[in-house]
């Protein structure tokens, strides 16, 4: 079994900056197999993806790009969604999210329904 559990969410000004992260807690699997990415949702939008890392690459949305950057400490199985220059726009439920690696082809990376392993979410808000 694949646990995730996001933290580091909160509320903040625009302009500001949060990290999150995403512990995984993993039970038979080898977390080298997965490529993780982050992704966020807000009421009466699809959940969008934002971050992936994969072996060591990091991809990011055109929404985020520059201002976002992820990261992953493999040996404390940690992976984190530093973002800078917060707007309201962002303003989201982040959720990272594991996937085998194979589903992580071009194309798929930041399509949700080719991930398996979700946390439950942490709310970040940023006021204007």
């Amino acid at each position: 079994q694949l646990r995730l559990e996001e933290s580091g969410g909160g509320s903040v000004q625009s302009g500001e900056s949060l990290r999150l992260s995403c512990a995984a807690s993993v039970s038979g699997y080898n977390i080298n197999d997965y490529c993780m990415g982050w992704f966020r949702q807000t009421p009466g939008k699809e959940r969008e993806g934002v971050a992936n890392i994969d072996r060591g690459v990091t991809r990011f949305a055109d929404s985020v790009k520059g201002r976002f950057t992820i990261s992953q400490d493999k040996i404390k199985r940690i992976m984190y969604l530093q973002m800078n220059s917060l707007t309201a726009e962002d303003t989201a439920i982040y959720y990272c999210a594991a996937t085998p690696v194979p589903n992580c082809s071009s194309g798929a990376r930041f399509a949700p329904t080719n991930y398996n392993f979700w946390g439950h979410g942490t709310q970040v808000t940023v006021s204007s």
